[in-house]
């Protein structure tokens, strides 16, 4: 049994969310599961097993940053979980982007240390699972969702004290900014597992007053991320 995912091989399924808030792991799997269970509870990172559409799933949550994102992978690796789908919050840097906006995240920039270290300080490109980027593409078009695809960057600071970093990664092209992404995507291809990420833009961090998605804004979006990544990582086999 794992030190923090508090389970037996079997208690979760192949697939699995992740999402950083614990209470929105509990949101996830009473709102769109059928029959949930829960598996951890240990430090309050709470995990639950149960079914979509007939097809089993869980969901598990990993904290906020990548050290604790990392933890939390490499535990549900152990237990046999195979496809790892995060979804979360992000700022935009694009400026045309809007609250609410989907992001389906094709690489991350990893600007946080965890990521180098597992790579001996190599130079590396984290890049999601391909099959779960295409998956994640053709179940919003079947659902008929807006989605913005391409690099995100994962930090490991949320207040930044460098202004100016937002308007240089915007200037890169990059879409959004999150913290954990970078180091799923290295497990995942250091384990032989698929990653990919969702993400929901809360709030728009380049060019002008800053501006946060309202609580009802919030689960609106959150849900059509949920339902979109749930379709996405149960027909996973299928694309």
């Amino acid at each position: 049994m794992p030190i923090h995912v508090r389970a037996e091989p079997g208690d979760y399924a192949d697939a699995c969310l992740l999402p950083g808030d614990p209470l929105r792991a509990k949101y996830i799997a009473e709102t769109f599961f059928d029959d949930p269970v829960q598996r951890n509870e240990e430090r309050g990172m709470l995990g639950y097993t149960g079914t979509f559409e007939g097809k089993p799933v869980s969901v598990q949550s990993t904290g906020m940053g990548c050290p604790t994102a990392a933890i939390v992978m490499e535990e549900l690796v152990q237990l046999g979980v195979k496809r790892f789908l995060r979804v979360g919050t992000c700022g935009g840097l694009q400026p045309d982007m809007q609250l609410g906006d989907l992001v389906i995240a094709v690489t991350a920039v990893p600007s946080d240390r965890t990521v180098e270290k597992l790579v001996n300080f190599e130079p590396h490109a984290p890049t999601a699972d391909f099959g779960l980027v295409h998956g994640a593409v053709h179940a919003a078009k079947e659902t008929g969702k807006s989605v913005r695809v391409g690099p995100i960057v994962s930090s490991d600071l949320f207040y930044n004290p460098d202004d100016g970093q937002y308007a240089r990664w915007s200037d890169r092209g990059i879409l959004a900014v999150e913290m954990e992404a970078a180091v799923l995507f290295t497990i995942g291809a250091l384990r032989k597992v698929a990653a990919g990420c969702l993400l929901t833009v809360s709030d728009v961090v380049v060019e002008g007053e800053f501006v946060r998605i309202s609580d009802e804004e919030m689960k609106a979006a959150v849900d059509q991320m949920t339902e979109l990544a749930l379709r996405t990582i149960t027909a996973a086999d299928k694309h």
